[in-house]
């Protein structure tokens, strides 16, 4: 099926809303918001793209602010289950894709497990997109030749952490780290006592996407003093290519010395 076919009664979208521009939205999925009966929506879901959706449509904040208001993901399921039971034409609208670090595909499950139909459709990833607003490539020719994205929601040693510290300070690929504010001073450290050079560069990237983007950049051994004023969200790069931050002019530059 066409991911612009008629969302029809019953039915339910997962929406990937890009990194904040409601601009670098798919046309796929602000062709579903603009057939919603009920919007299901997360904090960083474009805010513009609210106001594509029919005047009587039910918007659902269900957003999981750190330590701040909180919808369990069992809840947000049942939701989507019940107002498609309903009849509905539901999108759940998120940031970034759905599917990379968004539990979509724990959405995805319970819509199938409840025999509800259920489309998906992809979002531009803040992994890739904000570092580019911020004119850092992830890779480029003759410098890096792959990337690793990983979730810094939980630091080093945390018994939740499946993550080899040792592995990726050797990896030699670019470092994306996702929802990795407060978590930045223990994971940069790990990287560094595993190995990784304390001069590579580094970049924070505050509010990608977003008018008041920020970027601060810096050698990863002490990136996180220097970014320590950022709030989420924010997207960290860490390798060669961060360099290139200094240079851009594709957003605005903290160049902490």
């Amino acid at each position: 099926m066409s991911s612009l076919a008629p969302l029809l009664p019953g039915t339910v979208a997962l929406v990937g809303g890009g990194p904040g521009d409601a601009g670098l939205m798919t046309v796929a999925g602000r062709a579903a918001v603009e057939q919603a009966d009920v919007l299901l929506v997360d904090h960083l879901a474009p805010e513009e793209a609210l106001t594509w959706a029919p005047v009587e449509t039910l918007v659902v904040d269900v957003a999981k602010l750190p330590r701040g208001a909180f919808t369990p993901q069992e809840r947000i399921n049942e939701l989507l289950v019940e107002h498609a039971r309903a009849g509905r034409r539901v999108v759940r609208l998120k940031g970034g894709d759905g599917f990379v670090f968004g539990r979509g595909m724990e959405e995805l499950q319970a819509c199938t497990e409840a025999e509800v139909p259920v489309r998906v459709i992809p979002g531009v990833t803040s992994s890739v997109a904000v570092p580019a607003l911020a004119g850092i490539p992830v890779t480029h020719r003759g410098i890096v030749q792959g990337f690793t994205v990983i979730s810094g929601h939980v630091p080093p040693g945390h018994p939740a952490s499946t993550l080899d510290y040792g592995a990726l300070a050797r990896s030699g690929t670019t470092l994306v780290v996702l929802m990795g504010v407060a978590t930045l001073p223990a994971i940069t450290a790990a990287l560094v006592e595993n190995g990784l050079d304390p001069t590579t560069p580094a970049a924070v990237i505050a509010r990608g996407g977003h008018p008041d983007q920020r970027v601060v950049s810096g050698p990863v051994a002490d990136i996180a003093v220097r970014a320590a004023h950022v709030d989420p969200p924010a997207v960290t790069v860490i390798g060669e290519v961060a360099s290139f931050a200094a240079v851009t002019a594709a957003s605005t530059l903290e160049e902490v010395n």
